[in-house]
C-alpha cells in the first residue's frame, strides 16, 4: 500500500471542507472531544467530503463508528489498540494505521499487522503533552529499517521547511497539524505542504 506524502491531521468535517478541497489526498479526523451522534454525523459529513474530492479519509479512535459509517481506514494509538477489535476491523475490510513513540510500541504494532505505523513526535510539539522526547530524524531512519515495506508516517513539530529531512530519512508520510490549523492562512499554507511533498507522489 502508498500512502499520500502529505498527511493532514484536523478535528473537525469544518477543517475538511476548508482544506480538502484544495487537493489533499489523505486526512485524518481526530475529533476527541466529540461522541455519541455528534461524532457519528462528523464522520459522515467527513466522509461525503473526502469521497467528492477523491481523499481518502482516516477515522482516529473511534474504529466501531469508522466500521459502522463503511469507512475505509481507521487510525488507532497504543491504548486503544488494547480495546480494539482487530479482527472485527479487519472483517469490515479497514485499513489500519497505528502509533508508535518506543521500541516496545513498534513491536506491539508491527505485531497487529498493520497497513502503515507511524512515529512521532520527530520535533517538539505543541499539540499536546507528550511523555517521550522529540524521536529526531535517526529515528526516522531505523524505524524504516524495522518496518520494511510497510509505509511510515512521520509525525510531530513538523513544518515545510523539515519536510525533507523527514523524507531522506526514509518517511513515505509526513503528517501535519498545528503548523496549518494554527497558521494565519491555512489554506495558503495547505498549498505549500501540497507543493513541497509533490516531489514525493
Amino acid at each position: 500500500m502508498k500512502l499520500d506524502p502529505f498527511y493532514l491531521i484536523v478535528d473537525s468535517a469544518g477543517w475538511i471542507e476548508r482544506l480538502v478541497p484544495l487537493g489533499v489526498k489523505l486526512v485524518q479526523l481526530r475529533a476527541k472531544d466529540m461522541s455519541g451522534e455528534a461524532l457519528r454525523a462528523e464522520i459522515r459529513a467527513s466522509k461525503a467530503i473526502c469521497e467528492r474530492h477523491g481523499c481518502q479519509l482516516i477515522v482516529n479512535d473511534h474504529w466501531q463508528l469508522a466500521i459502522d459509517e463503511g469507512c475505509d481506514f481507521v487510525h488507532l494509538g497504543q491504548e486503544d489498540l488494547a480495546g480494539a477489535d482487530v479482527a472485527a476491523i479487519r472483517r469490515a475490510r479497514l485499513k489500519l494505521g497505528l502509533s508508535t513513540h518506543d521500541h516496545l510500541e513498534l513491536e506491539t504494532a508491527l505485531a497487529a499487522e498493520p497497513d502503515y505505523v507511524a512515529l512521532g513526535p520527530v520535533y517538539p510539539t505543541i499539540l499536546k503533552a507528550m511523555k517521550w522526547a522529540p524521536q529526531g530524524l535517526d529515528r526516522i531512519a531505523e524505524w524504516k529499517r524495522r518496518a520494511g515495506e510497510l509505509p511510515l508516517v512521520a509525525i510531530g513539530g513538523l513544518t515545510v521547511e523539515r519536510i525533507p529531512g523527514v523524507f531522506a530519512q526514509g518517511a513515505d508520510s509526513a503528517a501535519v497539524v498545528t503548523d496549518i490549523t494554527r497558521n494565519a492562512d491555512p489554506e495558503a499554507r495547505t498549498r505549500e505542504w501540497l507543493a513541497a511533498t509533490g516531489q514525493w507522489r
